[in-house]
């Protein structure tokens, strides 16, 4: 019978462990980042309700930057939980959503 080894290889030098403390110290501005994000979110919504209320549409501008929004949302959801390294806005550009 096979046994599968499905130890993770941890960082052994100092190097590693310092690579992990350097982010250690974004995802905590990350997670900082992400409730400021929620909070525009929740003013967007309440923005975007007011305006379905006087216009009886939905404002076009407060649609695109809720689309980008939860765009970088989910970008920092997936760096904060390791899916990926990539580091989202400002360490790159914001997101802009596909125009359909």
């Amino acid at each position: 019978m096979e046994t599968v080894d499905s130890h993770i290889e941890e960082p052994t030098t100092a190097v590693g462990k310092s690579e992990v403390w350097k982010r250690g110290l974004i995802m905590l501005v990350f997670m900082f980042a992400f409730g400021v994000g929620q909070s525009i979110l929740y003013l967007t919504t309440v923005a975007q309700f007011f305006w379905l209320l006087v216009a009886n549409g939905p404002n076009k501008l407060l649609v695109e930057f809720g689309k980008s929004l939860a765009l970088w949302l989910a970008q920092a959801e997936k760096f904060l939980c390791g899916a990926t390294d990539e580091k989202p806005f400002p360490w790159m550009a914001w997101p802009t959503p596909d125009r359909n």
